[in-house]
């Protein structure tokens, strides 16, 4: 028996989010009946990290353990055949027998997608959030920049845990221009319930003049009560990128 890494993509629009739900369809117990029917017998798959109802991936990590004689990319294909459409493993690799992809997890890069158009694209929309009037990419950037370094960031979420500790390191943080579409790219090392999403939601308001950029700063420091009022939709983000050190898979 070896324990596998993968690294998985998947379309959220139908599923109630990563973690197994009793009377809900969720990615996490899609992939467990899939494993099922190549002969992984044991009761949870591991997970780099939970998504939300809506939320994509193009690169979630899962790591389970199974008995496979057939190599790595026969073990991928046999787990593609049996994954539904809208999910699909894109790498694997044998690891270490103590690798948890929540645990070993080094930084966690997310992707926010929006679309500024007067009129609503049906394609677009499954995918990215449009917004209206236009924004401008240096106003975004310059609010993206107050959120990088290590902070107390309890006014845009709460911890996954009770009384668990709201202080963040984000990486990196900005945004990126494709003629009509517009991409906010972060990285931290882990994120707090809603985190990315209040972020896009604040640089929006920001870009439309309903906020100053001093507004971030004043969050950061204290002098916001409470949490942010108003989250971008789940449909925008994608769960980019998880690292570790030495564990790649491509």
């Amino acid at each position: 028996m070896a324990r596998y890494q993968v690294k998985i993509a998947y379309d959220g629009t139908e599923f109630f989010g990563m973690q197994r739900q009793l009377d809900e369809r969720t990615v996490q117990g899609e992939i467990e009946n899939s494993l099922r029917k190549i002969g992984w017998k044991d009761q949870s798959i591991l997970v780099a990290g939970r998504t939300d109802a809506g939320v994509h991936a193009n690169g979630q990590v899962v790591a389970f353990d199974l008995t496979w004689k057939h190599g790595e990319e026969k073990l991928k294909k046999a787990i593609n055949s049996v994954l539904p459409q809208d999910i699909a493993a894109k790498a694997i690799r044998e690891t270490e027998s103590n690798f948890h992809p929540r645990y070993d997890a080094l930084s966690r890069s997310y992707v926010y997608q929006i679309y500024c158009k007067t009129d609503r694209d049906p394609i677009s929309d499954r995918f990215n959030l449009r917004i209206w009037p236009e924004i401008e990419l240096d106003l975004l950037n310059e609010a993206a920049s107050k959120l990088t370094g290590q902070h107390d960031f309890s006014a845009f979420g709460t911890p996954p845990k009770e009384n668990g500790s709201t202080i963040r390191e984000v990486f990196s943080a900005s945004w990126e221009k494709d003629q009509y579409r517009y991409f906010f790219t972060v990285k931290a090392n882990a994120y707090l319930y809603h985190m990315v999403r209040r972020m896009v939601n604040v640089q929006i308001e920001i870009a439309h003049g309903r906020k100053t950029v001093e507004f971030i700063s004043d969050a950061l420091d204290g002098k916001i009560e409470g949490v942010i009022q108003g989250i971008a939709p789940a449909h925008g983000l994608f769960l980019e990128e998880v690292e570790y050190a030495n564990k790649e898979i491509n």
